[in-house]
């Protein structure tokens, strides 16, 4: 693993957490309640996306910045 990218999507309110290449992605997967599996074509998970980031965290709002970390 190279490195570890993280993207915050504030007009979605999502986090995707890639360790792989997010342009590998051809599928994605529900692995629980807001947590979905990005997969590449040979099943691999690749990435892992975050939906409803400021409702887990128990704030009323989107968080205020938008954050990539590479």
């Amino acid at each position: 693993m190279e490195k570890i990218t993280v993207y915050y999507r504030r007009d979605f309110d999502t986090m995707d957490i890639w360790f792989g290449n997010p342009k590998d992605e051809v599928t994605s997967e529900e692995a629980g309640e807001g947590i979905i599996l990005k997969k590449d074509k040979a099943g691999r998970t690749i990435g892992i996306e975050k939906l409803y980031v400021s409702k887990t965290a128990g704030v009323d709002t989107p968080l205020p910045v938008e954050l990539v970390v590479a």
